[in-house]
């Protein structure tokens, strides 16, 4: 029996101006070098780029492109019988699913075309809102296809 205590969960903290988590856990994915205030300024610009185009609120923007992009299930390899390797499909909590998609949605927008970093996630995020379209959102519906696929492998989980 373990002598260590549970290990609690840790909240994140909010972003200072939108007053939301996922815009903090965003912000601190995208960082790099602990330039935080920079990435902090990339995020505000893409808003307004976004708020430009559209003529809509961005939180809500950035919301529903995160809805659009965030996996529910996932593939883990499992060793079976004889060596075998399995692909098992699991569900996930949604904390990590949103995780995952706000690291595909950065990667998604690093990897496109445009002039800065902050044109090309409001780029990102419009197309994941609006078009149901974008990288990140087409990375988790070839997962949600790959899950189906090997359905028949859940009962190894």
């Amino acid at each position: 029996m373990s002598r260590r205590d549970i290990a609690k969960k840790k909240t994140s903290k909010y972003d200072p101006l939108c007053r939301s988590r996922f815009v903090n856990m965003l912000v601190n994915r995208m960082m790099k070098h602990g330039k935080k205030s920079l990435a902090y300024q990339i995020f505000y610009r893409a808003g307004i780029y976004i708020k430009k185009n559209t003529k809509k609120n961005p939180i809500p923007v950035f919301r529903k492109a995160l809805l659009r992009a965030t996996p529910k299930l996932i593939i883990k390899k499992k060793r079976g019988e004889k060596g075998k390797i399995y692909r098992v499909p699991l569900e996930i909590p949604f904390s990590k699913g949103s995780l995952l998609g706000i690291r595909w949605l950065l990667a998604a927008s690093r990897n496109r075309l445009g002039t800065s970093m902050a044109s090309q996630l409001s780029a990102e995020l419009r197309d994941a809102a609006f078009k149901k379209r974008g990288k990140a959102v087409r990375k988790k519906e070839r997962i949600h296809k790959m899950a189906e696929a090997s359905r028949t492998f859940a009962h190894f989980r």
